[in-house]
């Protein structure tokens, strides 16, 4: 991509400019913002580096490539974390800035920055970005601050530190000294004090005077002033400011023309486009459902009143020719109504699994999607998200099929990272890397991508899952936790693509990579995750896996593994005449997690039936079965359906029967449970479960021989 980088002169913008260039893109140009008054120093700004400014104008020839400026008229008026536009703003100086960059070099696509740990400025960058239709590289986004000091200095930045704000730093003594003379110091200072090594808590700033970059010339400091602006007696806070300085030439001396180096230099002056027409809301996508139509729609919901999930699919018509586009507007329109019905909105939502019929029009269903899903419409942030390709038609489906996690208060967390970085891959639109509430950490589905490129691992299918895991640990050390201690269940969707000799090692490399992870942390309380491997058509860039984890992350929990595994308490449970036997254990794995959480996964295989269930195979008694060993699993750990915020019955294809005749079969078998038991399970308008077919399911990728596959979630108030 060819790039604008915002550089402030300090050593975090230049090495990730040389960062952009290591991973094949262009820098063509260099944004920078600086004060209106050239004698000051700094401001009062939550987002800009300005000390040095006076030094930037020489960026521009040491590496012959134009540089904008503009002066900062607007001040830190929006202070909450995640930024809207507001006028005056400071932000809104970047935002004309980078506006008037693109308008002059059309070409360009994507804008670098050096953020390394302030999601403040990350998120003022990204909606920036959003707004002008440009991606965020921050490619120093959450290195280990240590091991990138040391990279900076091995790969050739020579800075200076031009501010020093912070214990053990001394005005008088650190200003202007080069930044690897200071590295020993500054480690015994993180020791000592717990000090960013990097200066990300504002210990330091500094004024890089040469890099690789700086292919035409250095800059040489001639004479300076140290200003100092607090004489604290702990933590001194001191700036030094440029009085002089020349560029020294590299290579040819007369390599540029004193009209070409000013031509190099503008400033933005104005107001830049009109802000109102840069974020012209979208067509908002709803569409009029006509009788048709609506006679097709099906919608299920769980009963729980503060966390519930929405389900809602088209019945294929044979007579219909519509289209993904055309089925997912629907299956969109229809859930927003469905919210907003019932006083909730798309904010609400915390998670969605959206499944298509076509992995090749996933670009149609992403457009389709973000006309209704948007980040205006979701203050608190965007739902995480899988999107998973179903044998949705062979099964008497549409061609979408979307499920949403609700709650009804505002209490969720969310990691949304825009930007491509060398963390975890970036999520690029209104879909977040992943959501917690209530101590459930829901993950959006992780594929094998590798972050700074973005592209899938090429060496086949356990390749993908380390990288998909690798990634999923990321995300996870981000709510301080680790999927390796507190995951409940593993949800691995496997392409039928993948060779079986792989899937037959999937669960065996799955197990080995957390048990590493397991043995580097020295810790009590570990959970034991349950698995669900399930075969599918197709995923995203057509990845051969993707991994949902599914954590628990309460802090100071005092779960053990064991109590966690058995809660059980004694009952009469024998409904449709069943009674508790040995093999029963086989079907179900379940973690009940602090008494709060029960998380089931029930697993009937055609072999299973065959063996237990007689000469008789019909559906019907199948259905009564998973229904009695959920409700059992339920009662025997003091859980109730209305404790339950999802059900997803994932049944195969080669039944062979369409979710229509499955759904009145499940139906009618949670009637019976009701007359039998006298406890109200579900309503008679819509069922609680959601019917999901797949090619197959298994609790191990070597065998994927499931007929019905139950997952199940119970969160106790």
């Amino acid at each position: 991509m060819k790039v604008v980088a915002l550089v402030s002169g300090g050593k975090d913008s230049c090495y990730a400019m040389m960062k952009c260039i290591h991973y094949g893109h262009e820098i063509v140009a260099l944004a920078n913002l600086l004060p209106v008054d050239d004698s000051v120093d700094e401001l009062d700004s939550y987002m800009y580096q300005t000390v040095g400014h006076q030094i930037i104008v020489g960026y521009a020839e040491c590496m012959n490539v134009p540089l904008f400026r503009r002066r900062i008229r607007g001040s830190s008026r929006h202070q909450k974390l995640s930024y809207q536009m507001t006028p005056h703003d400071e932000v809104e100086d970047m935002f004309v800035l980078l506006s008037e960059v693109k308008r002059q070099i059309p070409s360009i696509t994507a804008v670098s920055s050096g953020a390394i740990a302030s999601d403040y400025q990350r998120l003022r960058v990204e909606s920036v970005c959003s707004r002008l239709g440009l991606v965020s590289l921050a490619f120093l986004w959450k290195q280990d601050q240590t091991l990138l000091l040391q990279e900076m200095i091995a790969n050739g930045i020579k800075a200076i530190l031009v501010k020093v704000a912070a214990i053990g730093l001394d005005p008088s003594k650190h200003l202007g000294k080069d930044l690897a003379f200071m590295e020993p110091y500054l480690l015994k200072l993180k020791e000592k004090y717990g000090s960013n090594v990097c200066g990300e808590g504002g210990e330091y700033e500094t004024l890089t005077l040469d890099c690789p970059l700086f292919t035409n010339a250095s800059i040489v400091l001639d004479e300076y002033q140290v200003v100092l602006h607090s004489p604290d007696s702990i933590a001194p806070v001191g700036v030094l400011h440029p009085s002089t300085f020349h560029l020294e030439k590299k290579g040819n001396p007369d390599s540029n023309s004193p009209e070409e180096e000013s031509s190099l230099v503008s400033e933005v002056l104005g107001d830049g486009p009109n802000t109102s027409d840069s974020t012209r809301q979208r067509d908002n996508g709803i569409v009029d459902l006509g009788e048709h139509t609506s006679n097709r729609l099906h919608i299920s919901k769980t009963e729980k009143h503060n966390t519930f999930s929405i389900c809602c699919w088209l019945e294929d018509s044979s007579v219909s020719s519509t289209g993904l586009k055309e089925d997912l507007e629907t299956v969109l329109t229809e859930l927003e109504s469905q919210l907003l019905k019932r006083g909730y909105n798309w904010q609400h939502v915390l998670y969605i699994h959206l499944y298509i019929s076509d992995m090749s029009e996933f670009a149609v269903a992403n457009e389709t999607y973000v006309k209704f899903i948007t980040q205006e419409k979701c203050p608190f942030g965007v739902p995480s998200r899988s999107t998973i390709e179903l044998p949705l038609v062979q099964s008497g489906l549409g061609k979408a099929y979307i499920e949403v996690l609700v709650a009804i208060d505002e209490s969720k967390r969310v990691l949304h990272v825009q930007s491509i970085s060398c963390w975890a891959p970036s999520c690029i639109g209104p879909y977040s890397q992943a959501t917690l509430h209530k101590s459930v950490l829901h993950m959006a589905g992780q594929l094998g991508l590798d972050p700074p490129t973005m592209n899938l691992r090429n060496e086949g299918a356990i390749a993908e899952l380390n990288q998909a895991l690798t990634n999923s640990e990321a995300i996870a050390q981000s709510f301080n936790c680790s999927i390796s201690l507190s995951a409940i269940l593993f949800v691995v969707f496997c392409s039928a693509r993948t060779k079986q000799s792989e899937r037959n090692q999937l669960h065996e490399k799955f197990v080995t990579f957390l048990d590493l992870a397991k043995s580097s942390r020295r810790v009590r309380n570990v959970l034991d995750p349950m698995f669900l491997y399930i075969l599918v058509p197709d995923l995203p860039k057509r990845a051969l896996v993707e991994v949902k984890p599914i954590l628990y992350v309460e802090e100071d929990t005092e779960t053990e593994d064991e109590t966690s595994r058995d809660q059980s308490s004694e009952g009469d449970y024998s409904f449709w005449g069943y009674k508790p036997e040995k093999w029963h254990q086989d079907c179900v794995q379940k973690r009940v997690v602090d008494g709060k959480m029960c998380v089931t996964v029930l697993s009937i295989s055609a072999e299973l039936m065959r063996k237990h269930q007689g000469e008789e195979e019909q559906l019907e008694r199948v259905s009564r079965f998973c229904v009695y060993l959920l409700n059992k699993t339920l009662s025997e750990n003091s859980f109730s359906w209305q404790d339950m915020t999802s059900l997803r019955i994932h049944f195969s294809t080669s039944l062979g029967v369409s979710v229509e005749t499955l759904s009145d079969i499940f139906a009618s078998a949670f009637r019976e449970l009701n007359e039998m038991s006298g406890v109200k399970v579900g309503s008679s308008k819509e069922p609680i479960f959601n019917l999901v077919p797949v090619l197959g399911a298994g609790n191990s990728c070597a065998s994927l021989d499931n007929i019905i596959t139950c997952e199940l979630f119970a969160l106790r108030s």
